[in-house]
């Protein structure tokens, strides 16, 4: 296998490696091994795993043939089959420490943080000096210890400095009842998050001096807030900057998960809200952090359904509500925040001034944030001749969980290479513009779906041989189109047939034309 995987850093003495397989000695499995290789080359990922298969046909013993279409499979996010080959290398080289480390990256990439410790554990349990399985493990723990494991980050966290502190791995929860939260501290701030500077004025403004200076504002009488709510696209750091948050004021964070809170037995998802808040109270200054706000404080007007689960969750917005009142009498060392991706289906209780009184839009990365991402991103991979400004442009109206996805599948593509040639090469632009080529764009189906949802659109029929035209409203308040002014600009602008073009023609020239 592998000597070493993703990112790893050149080594300057290959002495203390561990010695690659010997093949095999069938010269048809061999040929169709070297095939497959040049189609991975090549990216075609698919037909590299029909060559590795014949190979493995020729020869069911063949380790590296199943390594490599392991990687290939999980390129192709196909991570059943993957898992598969990459346990099968394992059956056949017990002692091998580089399979453990890809079978961590498939965990990571199903967002399967626990099972990714124990496999990237295991990894330096067989080579305590496996450097790459260090600092993966490393940023495992970051994620496990965050909100939002899986939601892209503006930048990811450093994994020699900033970092994250627990107090416990995970809430303890008894018989559908919280008795214990979770909650932890980062030492993440506002230096290690790239552009929104916008942003990071507003959140100065409402949160950090509310936290850090409650005396100040109250020389010049102004109140203090109780929370804000971060919205935007999926994948852009909203979590990421709770932690920043949290860095800059020394506060705990809570982490309010909205699956452990609701219970389907009565009374245990107000017994499990109110628990939350008691423990914020014992544990200031602290910020109580609810992901996905939009799924717990949703409006109790909303359209559909009925039955006992909308009864269930009428009872925790307004056992919230209660729990928030209970907070805005004493508001100091507790600061509320939630996030969402459609800030309209929260309940406008909730949002009221003193309660979720300000709204703060994270954005997509621009041109500049991008280019930033992906040096970031890209900080302990051996990587040669990229061209940081040409990336940024080929993903333009990507996210930031898109661009940390493309620089970590780009660097398997030199893993493979290593353990067919034996020879070990540093990671080149093209492996970052293969990978771009065959992610793609989260972002494109997503705004699609919010133009349906938030833009009012104009509908022609033909009635009696007469053409009506008919103009149908988005389900925005225009209180609601106010507040989310930037996020419906986006969306507006992003679903634009000529920005469309724009992106297409903006992203093929950078991805085809040096």
């Amino acid at each position: 296998m592998a000597d070493q995987q993703a990112g790893a850093e050149p080594q300057a003495s290959s002495s203390d490696q561990k010695p690659k397989p010997e093949g095999t000695k069938n010269p048809k499995a061999k040929d169709y091994y070297t095939q497959a290789g040049k189609a991975f080359e090549e990216n075609k990922f698919e037909e590299s795993i029909v060559l590795y298969s014949r190979a493995i046909t020729e020869d069911p013993n063949y380790a590296s043939a199943y390594f490599n279409r392991a990687l290939s499979y999980a390129i192709l996010n196909n991570y059943t089959d993957a898992t598969r080959d990459a346990e099968h290398v394992l059956d056949m080289e017990p002692d091998s420490y580089d399979a453990p480390y890809v079978m961590g990256i498939i965990s990571e990439y199903q967002n399967d943080l626990q099972g990714a410790k124990e496999w990237y554990e295991k990894s330096l349990a067989k080579n305590p000096g496996y450097e790459q399985a260090k600092v993966r493990l490393e940023q495992v723990n970051v994620k496990m210890a965050s909100p939002q494991p899986q939601q892209a980050q503006q930048t990811a966290p450093d994994a020699q400095s900033p970092s994250i502190v627990s107090n416990a791995d995970k809430t303890d929860m008894q018989e559908g009842q919280i008795k214990k939260v979770r909650f932890h501290k980062s030492t993440i701030n506002f230096k290690d998050v790239v552009g929104m500077e916008e942003q990071k004025k507003l959140i100065y403004e409402n949160i950090i001096l509310a936290i850090k200076k409650p005396e100040l504002l109250k020389v010049y009488g102004k109140k203090l807030g109780l929370g804000v709510i971060f919205y935007g696209p999926p994948g852009n750091g909203k979590t990421y900057l709770v932690n920043a948050i949290s860095g800059e004021t020394k506060s705990n964070v809570i982490i309010a998960r909205i699956n452990e809170i609701v219970d389907m037995y009565a009374g245990n998802t107000e017994k499990n809200m109110h628990a939350i808040f008691e423990q914020a109270r014992a544990n200031t200054p602290v910020i109580v952090f609810f992901d996905e706000i939009d799924a717990l404080g949703m409006k109790r007007n909303g359209g559909g359904g009925g039955g006992e689960q909308s009864s269930t969750m009428r009872m925790a917005v307004n056992q919230f509500l209660q729990e928030m009142d209970g907070v805005e009498k004493n508001p100091e060392g507790i600061f509320i925040i939630g996030a969402t991706n459609q800030p309209w289906d929260i309940d406008s209780a909730l949002k009221r001034s003193k309660r979720f009184g300000e709204s703060i839009y994270v954005p997509p990365p621009d041109r500049k944030s991008r280019r930033q991402a992906f040096i970031y991103n890209t900080r302990k991979m051996p990587i040669k001749g990229i061209n940081f400004g040409r990336l940024a442009r080929a993903t333009m109206g990507f996210s930031q969980a898109d661009i940390e996805e493309i620089c970590d599948k780009a660097a398997l593509i030199p893993a493979a290479e290593e353990d067919r040639t034996g020879k070990r090469r540093s990671i080149y632009m093209r492996d970052f513009l293969r990978m771009i080529k065959k992610h793609g764009n989260s972002l494109d189906e997503w705004y699609s779906q919010m133009k349906k949802e938030v833009i009012s659109k104009t509908e022609t029929s033909v009635v009696d041989g007469k053409k009506q035209t008919v103009v149908k409203e988005g389900k925005l308040t225009a209180e609601e189109k106010t507040r989310y002014k930037p996020m419906i600009k986006d969306v507006k602008r992003n679903t634009n047939s000529l920005y469309i073009r724009v992106k297409k023609i903006v992203r093929w020239t950078a991805l085809n034309v040096m």
